[in-house]
């Protein structure tokens, strides 16, 4: 089984060609974090190699202008060290981050809206919305 797995991975019909490219892009990041100065090494990554094109991605539009102008040294880097290198495009593609959504961010209910919410609770007789209601009007906090 093992062998067969390994067959498949390395054979250039199964998955060898996607190993050899992955394989490709762990040398050629290793090569850019060398080539590439390192505040912009840090606000950019490569992307991918194709047809002799190295394709970085920057955070930001500042960051993407700056390697713009280094695209002519990077490609010499890159070539110096034995890549064929054509040329260097930069895209910005922004680093995902982690941020608070505003549901979970509380928000408080004015005197109006409280006195409203409340009528609508009395007015209901007991039932999961009722009670989640009241759940809301203990929680909320409310403005003057």
């Amino acid at each position: 089984m093992k062998n067969s797995l390994e067959h498949y991975l390395e054979a250039t019909d199964g998955a060898g060609k996607v190993l050899a490219h992955a394989r490709l892009l762990i040398k050629l990041t290793r090569l850019y974090q060398e080539i590439a100065p390192a505040h912009l090494n840090q606000a950019s990554s490569l992307a991918n190699y194709k047809s002799g094109i190295i394709v970085i991605h920057a955070v930001s539009g500042a960051v993407a202008a700056k390697l713009r102008q280094l695209a002519p040294t990077l490609a010499d880097g890159f070539s110096q060290r034995g890549v064929e290198c054509n040329g260097v495009q930069i895209k910005v593609q922004a680093r995902k981050t982690v941020t608070q959504s505003m549901a979970s961010t509380q928000k408080p209910l004015t005197s109006r809206a409280s006195r409203t919410l409340e009528s609508l609770r009395d007015s209901l007789p007991a039932s999961p919305l009722r009670a989640a209601l009241e759940t809301l009007l203990m929680r909320a906090a409310k403005t003057e």
